[in-house]
């Protein structure tokens, strides 16, 4: 689903020289299907990459190379061009371009035009993971973050030299949902026919007596609920129906969305079936809590001198995202989606729940990464869907919950758009 939130808006696309420039022609393309007006800048080591006559035909605008070009000049084309622009991206965004960038030079057309612009800015590194690693690659990350520039990616895997690790370019789709990180956009109204995500968030609780209950800390985790809440926010960005089952959150209900509170694992469970069978998308974001009490007090429970004890018989909870993946055909989602704390070997244990469950998409990170996870504003994750010879993952690094939410609702579309006739 193209970001109906960029619509309008002007951005300009820099292309720099990576193989992953084949790439630019998908971004500009999106671009374009989002409603923005899109003029592309490339390197001169970019055209050994892809041709400006591609980039040309799918922007409808003629594609910038030079900065020394006497008729674009003849008015100060660069400094209107930068004046123009309401954002610019870098995709692919090199070590050299990075480098450069970081230091002021204005060497050549795209450099001049960050110079002389005051739109945000956003990169998308692409670069061998050695070079990504470098000491120097790093300082010069930091000084452009210190800049202002927001970053996207990279993520790993095999790259075009052989080496496998970070540094592949993020694909198109997640570039477009960073993208709305620059430009805060207007939440669209749903049409009839826009996908009805059904979100679950937050913690559950379980009642001991009618005045305690198990808090999160003790049988569930230390959800905050952000993440969740996010993902509901970025469903609205794309002009979604947002339905959002919550646990007990200190959370203002993104604007839009269908809020529903619940307390109890047992409250969110049938929730969630009741609600499942209108779902085109079904996340399991919450934090359930694993147990509760086999029988809850009638009255509070009474501290004595006597007892230096309490025990307690507790209760498996039901697994809502895995009854909501084993509905029947006519009932279940067409896509559902669950969530993966772990501590080690996250994509290896990640892989195994989505294919126990019968997931079609999963969202694991490593909850023992300091700074990182439950109630910080930062997340990274390994996203993992089904295909028909197995899975696919990607790596989304450290980032703001905010925009890990909009990588992945864009990857749950993306897989949606999949299974449609």
């Amino acid at each position: 689903m193209a970001a109906m939130s960029l619509s309008g808006k002007r951005v300009l696309l820099g292309v720099s020289a990576g193989i992953a420039a084949y790439k630019s022609a998908l971004i500009t393309r999106l671009l374009k299907q989002a409603g923005c007006e899109v003029r592309v800048v490339m390197t001169e080591g970019a055209r050994a990459f892809i041709a400006p006559m591609t980039l040309q035909a799918l922007s409808g605008e003629p594609v910038r190379t030079s900065l020394l070009d006497t008729a674009a000049e003849a008015g100060m084309g660069h400094i209107e061009l930068a004046r123009w622009a309401d954002a610019v991206v870098i995709a692919p965004a090199t070590a050299d371009v990075m480098a450069r960038l970081a230091n002021g030079f204005a060497d050549d057309l795209l450099t001049t035009l960050c110079l002389a612009s005051d739109a945000p800015g956003l990169i998308a590194p692409a670069m061998n993971q050695a070079m990504w690693r470098s000491p120097a690659t790093q300082r010069n990350l930091a000084t452009l973050a210190d800049d202002g520039w927001r970053q996207v990616g990279p993520a790993a895997g095999d790259q075009a030299c052989g080496d496998t690790g970070p540094g592949r370019m993020s694909e198109p789709e997640e570039i477009l949902a960073a993208l709305t990180d620059c430009l805060p956009p207007s939440t669209p109204a749903p049409d009839d026919d826009a996908a009805h995500l059904v979100i679950t968030a937050g913690p559950t609780q379980e009642a001991l007596d009618p005045v305690r209950y198990l808090t999160r800390h003790a049988l569930s985790n230390h959800s905050s609920g952000k993440m969740g809440y996010a993902l509901a926010a970025a469903a609205l960005e794309q002009g979604a129906r947002v339905t959002l089952i919550s646990g007990p959150v200190a959370l203002p209900t993104p604007a839009g969305a269908q809020r529903i509170d619940v307390t109890s694992a047992a409250d969110m469970h049938q929730a969630a079936l009741q609600l499942a069978p209108d779902a085109d998308i079904f996340i399991g974001c919450a934090a359930v809590s694993d147990y509760r009490a086999a029988e809850p007090a009638a009255h509070k429970l009474k501290k004595t001198a006597d007892d230096d004890t309490l025990t307690l018989t507790l209760v498996k909870n039901p697994d809502i995202i895995a009854d909501v993946a084993a509905l029947p055909s006519a009932q279940r989602p067409p896509l559902v989606v669950g969530f993966a704390a772990e501590t080690r070997d996250v994509e290896q244990y990640a892989d195994d729940k989505l294919a126990r469950k019968a997931l079609d998409m999963i969202v694991a990170n490593d909850v023992s990464a300091a700074g990182l996870g439950f109630g910080s504003d930062d997340n990274a994750a390994w996203l993992l869907w089904r295909t028909p010879a197995g899975s696919a993952s990607e790596h989304q690094p450290p980032q703001p919950k905010t925009q890990l939410a909009r990588a992945v609702i864009a990857r749950a579309l993306v897989q949606r758009s999949a299974l449609l006739p």
